[in-house]
């Protein structure tokens, strides 16, 4: 950055300014899968290009906002794509490693520039390195080693650390040959490559042109209160609905009931229609995420020295923007488990009758009004013993619940905070808080996770989570007078029971449902509310499920699946445990929406109250058995 700062942003320049960093990030999106297929695909022409023109773009951008560094780190990266292009330079292994990291560099650099931080990075290592594998001495590491200019050990750039000493930008000291070679590289591309790079924009034009006038960027903020005005119309509709259906009952045969039913049948379809292209406007495809695994998993297979092909299914799969957002954590982290705990090095592999190159595989596609995404690897498998006694040694449950536990609870486990089977700590794995982050944000975004492994043969988590957070679909269930909305997203199941099935095990109740105990709660009972047992000889349970988490809410009867708008409570109310906000029924009446996390937990603490859960299931089961 310029020594002016940012302060020089401001009324439309400020505008320029963040047209540049959106468009900035959409060129790194594309390049950096480009670079992947270039280490793949050398010889692809087009692709060589594809890349020029993108480094090459971000250097006269960021050039004409006065961005100084990284309008030189881009030109010198330029100048050795140009050499690739031309057939100059061959792409190996060790030239991939490092435009690799200048790529990091440039990525770093841009979220300087959107975080508005003035505080220049030092770039003369990544700078040398670029000129040093210009030549065709710097295709290997050794050589680039011995000449002094890069460190015993490089990994990727993720952040700069705090105390980078600052270097001003474009006072790099480079040797007299490395100037000459940049002067004469520059009046290369101003006399030939960029006339020709012109001509292929010209022809590219209309296209450009074309898909320019389709298109429109819109704040998000406009999104959220357009999203915001179709809740309030869904709930306008269902209030329509209602009145048609009471007028239906009390004045049928009229005219005027059938031109009412006929409004509100279109209104419905048109409010259907609407809010559907507004949840579309949000949608964006989960290849935004899917697109930075493989440059992990490339870069994890160097560091532990395996062999691992990634294959990607789904990608053109839709979420939420505000979804989207959080679930890059939690599928980094189970990549990285699998790389590092699943599959084997290749002389493992090969031991054990496999190939020596392991695979994992990421899927995404639409179930209902969620999206399943599955990751898979033909590795090892987690060993159910094994976790067990990691378990056991890190006190995170007693030899007596070891002794209980199904294959299932055991497998959960890994969801432990702090809990790790890794031997030793490494940059990959071992400080047992990956896992941990997965459940934690799958909790928050009402998702369910799920975990199937086969010693030996690999395992598969699947995460479940639902398309928007906005509007959603809830089972609408009454517990003592009392209307609750439970969103279907959590809902595993519901049984029908009769009083006596539900047993009582110090003081707690608990049900044997398909050989597996599962404790109960009843919603009254949990919100302190009246809660006399009911004269019905039949009761409902609402399984509900939240990461690797179940639990039976016992309810009186179900009223049926409804489209609901979370409201919240409002500053009168706040916050209150175990509830999500609330919801407007056609009728007018205020129900509340369900927060099946917090329920839990709330069920969980009057658990604790009296005896912890593994002992009271176990008694359960001993009664069972005798």
């Amino acid at each position: 950055m310029s020594e002016q700062g940012f302060s020089q942003f401001e009324g439309e320049m400020a505008e320029l300014l963040d047209s540049f960093i959106v468009e900035t990030n959409e060129i790194y999106e594309k390049l950096g899968p480009d670079l992947l297929k270039l280490e793949n695909d050398p010889t692809d022409k087009e692709l060589h290009n594809r890349i020029f023109r993108a480094v090459h773009t971000v250097k006269g951008t960021s050039g004409f906002l006065g961005l100084d560094q990284m309008t030189e780190l881009a030109h010198v990266f330029e100048d050795v794509l140009n050499k690739i292009r031309k057939g100059e330079l061959e792409v190996t292994r060790h030239r991939m490693d490092v435009m690799f990291d200048a790529f990091d560099v440039l990525k770093e650099l841009l979220a300087r520039v959107e975080s508005r931080n003035t505080e220049p990075m030092s770039l003369e290592v990544i700078i040398e390195r670029l000129v040093v594998i210009t030549t065709d001495a710097g295709a290997t590491e050794a050589t680039e080693r011995a000449a002094g200019t890069m460190p015993p050990q490089v990994h990727p750039v993720q952040t700069a650390p705090a105390d980078i000493p600052a270097a001003p930008a474009a006072e790099h000291v480079l040797s007299a040959e490395v100037k000459e070679a940049e002067t004469t590289l520059l009046k290369d591309h101003e006399n030939g490559e960029l006339k020709e790079k012109k001509a292929t924009d010209a022809q590219q034009h209309p296209a450009q042109s074309k898909l320019a006038e389709t298109t429109i960027r819109v704040d998000v903020v406009r999104l959220d209160e357009l999203m915001n005005l179709v809740g309030e119309l869904v709930l306008g509709r269902n209030r329509l609905s209602q009145i048609n259906f009471k007028m239906n009952e009390s004045l049928e045969g009229n005219p005027l009931v059938k031109d009412l039913a006929d409004t509100s049948s279109q209104v419905d379809l048109i409010t259907t229609e609407l809010q559907m292209a507004v949840m579309k406007t949000r949608m964006v495809q989960i290849a935004k995420v899917f697109n930075k695994l493989p440059r992990l998993v490339r870069d994890l297979s160097r560091e532990l020295g395996k062999e691992i092909e990634l294959e990607m299914y789904g990608e053109e799969t839709e979420l939420d923007k505000s979804i989207i957002e959080e679930i890059n954590d939690p599928l980094v982290h189970i990549l990285r488990n699998a790389a590092d705990h699943g599959v084997e090095t290749p002389e493992e592999r090969v031991k054990k009758g496999k190939v020596p190159k392991g695979k994992i595989v990421v899927k995404a596609d639409h179930e209902g009004n969620h999206i399943a995404i599955s990751i898979s690897d033909d590795g090892k498998g987690i060993d159910p013993d094994k976790i067990k006694a990691k378990a056991l040694e890190k006190g995170v449950i007693t030899q007596a619940q070891a002794d209980e536990m199904t294959k299932r609870e055991i497998l959960n486990l890994i969801f432990a905070p702090g809990f790790s089977t890794a031997e030793k700590v490494s940059a990959v794995s071992g400080r047992g808080v990956g896992m941990d982050v997965v459940k934690t944000n799958i909790t928050k975004l009402k998702g369910i996770v799920d975990i199937e492994s086969e010693t030996g043969q690999g395992s598969t988590i699947v995460i479940k989570l639902p398309l928007t957070l906005a509007i959603i679909q809830g089972l609408l269930v009454t517990s003592h007078g009392e209307v609750f909305a439970v969103p279907l997203n959590s809902v595993l199941e519901v049984v029908r029971v009769r009083k006596e099935d539900i047993k009582t095990v110090h003081g707690y109740e608990v049900i044997s449902l398909r050989d597996t105990v599962m404790p109960l709660a009843r919603l009254g009972q949990i919100f302190s509310v009246d809660h006399r047992a009911q004269n019905s000889e039949w009761l409902y349970i609402v399984v509900v499920g939240l990461a690797e988490t179940r639990l039976g809410i016992i309810v009186d009867s179900l009223l049926g699946q409804r489209e609901v708008v979370i409201k919240s409570l409002g500053d009168y109310l706040g916050t209150i445990e175990g509830i999500a906000g609330s919801t407007i029924m056609g009728d007018g009446k205020v129900i509340m929406i369900l927060d099946v996390g917090q329920f839990m937990n709330m069920a969980k603490v009057k658990v604790q109250d009296r005896q912890s859960l593994e002992e009271y299931t176990r008694e359960y089961s001993a009664q069972q058995t005798n």
